[in-house]
């Protein structure tokens, strides 16, 4: 899986000029839920057959790497909050920087510009009113620019992203959904970013329009899914979604958002035997939850009762994600990263624990001891004794919460696209629909 690629030179672009043995991995970000703007990991693999410099996303190199990507604007930041137009507060700019730089201390090397969900279509969907004072592309644009400010700062790669369309889920077809993707790609491409994600999709369908859109540029593709072992919403196979997303073009293929990291490496491992199977050998990528998820169903946390704003009882420690960077890297995954849920401190656990394969520690490392080993300097002794790495890594913290259950009860309504309950519209949500659907969620 991770040799020899096949890339053509058409693909070999590298922002600094240099080849990737004299620099660094690099890693992305992303992140579908209220205010879970967060960033991953990603290690990278070998580079291309032939002698050529691959472009910096398909490096080879061996050492892990960092992203930063954005993800679902309807359930991260509140309203679009990346919009950092002129005429905008310049609090919430420096905010957005800041949070970019967060991870980047935390050792992302790519940053992913927040234009996640961000087309047209759903800029208008059920009372939005971002379209209204803005357009797609002015809000890609300024996410662009940002991003950009930023990755200059660490000398990383910056990366726009598209996701599924309101479009999809109404039944528009092809042509409209694929406008909406070619809409966003031309400001990615304007502003000279330097690789494309395709990511958190439902159903390949859709999937593969998007990279088919993504592949009129000469830019590396990277493409998630958002599904589990179950498969897409449609019923294709979990393997056979990685085959298709591969036969269309993407570069890189795997999973983010939906499930936790656990769950996920499962799915990973699936996609991985039938690629195998079909001869194919893309890079495999990796974004989980930051939260664990063992009891949702197909449709994956987005069914749990306490999404999205009582998830917190389920965060995974920064052991937990220690323990996930090392199984996936070891499964063979290049692109370790997260998603919703992910803290600057999951990304920092991910990074140190793979620091060797990178090279490097990121910079927030300089002020914190790997597996709890500040704790030596604690006035407490019983403290003190906790300062080893087999303390936290056999530990199963409890959660404080005597009447909460160790698992919930997904929703599992069963709707996607074709249902017409998914049919989407400008108007907001009204009082009447909102009491049927009160009326359904207590039946079920």
């Amino acid at each position: 899986m991770n040799d020899d690629s096949g890339w053509s030179a058409t693909l070999i672009a590298s922002k600094t000029g240099q080849k990737m043995g004299s620099s660094p991995p690099l890693p992305i970000r992303c992140g579908p839920c209220e205010k879970f703007w967060r960033f991953f990991e990603f290690p990278f693999l070998s580079s291309s057959p032939g002698g050529h410099s691959p472009h910096p996303l398909l490096a080879s190199n061996e050492r892990p790497q960092k992203f930063s990507t954005g993800g679902p604007p309807a359930l991260k930041l509140p309203a679009y909050i990346l919009v950092c137009i002129p005429s905008e507060n310049e609090r919430v700019c420096l905010e957005v920087r800041n949070l970019h730089r967060e991870f980047l201390r935390a050792g992302s090397d790519v940053m992913q510009a927040f234009t996640f969900y961000a087309s047209d279509d759903k800029l208008i969907n059920r009372g939005n009113e971002a379209g209204i004072k803005y357009t797609g592309s002015d809000i890609n644009e300024a996410a662009c620019r940002i991003a950009r400010e930023v990755a200059n700062e660490g000398d990383a790669l910056v990366a726009g992203g598209i996701s599924q369309t309101p479009s999809y889920l109404s039944g528009k077809g092809k042509k409209s959904v694929q406008d909406e993707f070619r809409k966003q790609v031309q400001v990615f491409v304007n502003n000279k970013v330097d690789f494309l994600i395709c990511e958190y999709f439902e159903h390949i369908e859709e999937m593969e329009w998007a990279i088919e859109v993504c592949r009129e540029t000469s830019l590396p593709i990277a493409a998630t899914m958002c599904i589990g072992t179950e498969g897409d919403l449609h019923n294709v196979s979990v393997g056979e979604c990685a085959v298709r997303m591969a036969k269309a073009g993407a570069h890189v293929v795997g999973l983010n958002c939906h499930f936790d990291p656990f769950g996920m490496l499962k799915a990973i491992a699936a996609m991985k035997k039938s690629l195998e199977t079909a001869g194919l050998k893309p890079y495999l990528m990796t974004q989980p939850l930051g939260f664990h998820c063992p009891d949702n169903g197909k449709q994956g946390f987005i069914d749990l009762p306490e999404f999205p704003f009582a998830l917190e009882p389920r965060v995974c420690t920064r052991w937990d994600m220690q323990r996930y960077a090392r199984e996936a890297y070891e499964l063979g995954v290049r692109y370790i990263g997260g998603c919703c849920g992910f803290e600057s401190y999951h990304i920092r656990a991910v990074s140190e624990e793979l620091a060797k394969e990178r090279g490097k520690q990121p910079l927030s490392s300089q002020k914190h001891d790997p597996w709890g080993e500040g704790l030596k300097m604690h006035t407490k002794p019983w403290v003190r004794a906790r300062a080893r790495r087999s303390y936290w890594e056999d530990l199963q913290p409890s959660t404080g919460r005597p009447h909460s259950a160790a698992f919930s009860k997904p929703d599992n309504w069963g709707v996607t696209a074709g249902s017409d309950e998914l049919k989407q519209q400008a108007e907001s949500t009204t009082n009447e629909e909102l009491q049927k659907m009160f009326a359904y969620n207590s039946k079920s």
